[in-house]
């Protein structure tokens, strides 16, 4: 069974068991739980359930692993021929989730 749930502004196709990472949740502490009621669709072998646009009284439960940056980016510019070069980076700030259960 999977599902299709919107966290933080993103969509994700999550099953069980699966840990992901997704924009940072900033009101979750390490090792608490969280819960998302935008369940936009879900699957089972032949059933699917698609919402218009969520699906009422489906949610996903899932546990906060950790919290992390991720790998460096890093954004160049320049003009040829101007003498024009701009560097720039950045980190992006993650949370790690494991999904516990859907329904």
């Amino acid at each position: 069974m999977y599902a299709i749930v919107e966290i933080a502004g993103h969509q994700y196709k999550v099953q069980k068991d699966q840990q992901i990472f997704v924009n940072r949740l900033k009101d979750a502490a390490e090792g608490s739980k969280v819960n998302f009621d935008r369940v936009l669709l879900t699957a089972d072998g032949t059933k699917v359930n698609v919402g218009a646009p969520a699906i009422d009284g489906i949610k996903v439960t899932a546990s906060v692993v950790k919290h992390l940056k991720g790998d460096k980016v890093i954004v160049f510019k320049k003009k040829r021929r101007k003498g024009y070069q701009k560097k720039n980076g950045f980190r992006a700030s993650l949370t790690e989730i494991k999904i516990e259960k859907i329904g």
